[in-house]
């Protein structure tokens, strides 16, 4: 994946799923999917990556699952 970042997606909600994400220090919002979370890292500065590219990459630090857990916790 093109770029630095230091970016960390927070454990799924308990209400939703959805996961709080950090880039850099900075909380920059709330995403519901990988597609989401895809086009945060966009914004961020992370041009042309995609889903996949997204879910494995090494810049990511996941807490409470990986890319798949975009649900609450049972």
């Amino acid at each position: 994946m093109p770029g630095e970042l230091d970016v960390i997606v927070y454990p799924p909600s308990r209400t939703d799923g959805s996961r709080r994400v950090r880039v850099n220090g900075e909380l920059i919002g709330t995403a519901h999917s990988l597609g989401e979370l895809t086009v945060f890292l966009r914004y961020a500065g992370l041009e042309g990556v995609d889903e996949i590219d997204v879910a494995d990459s090494h810049l990511i630090e996941w807490h409470g699952g990986g890319p798949e857990a975009w649900s609450p916790p049972r």
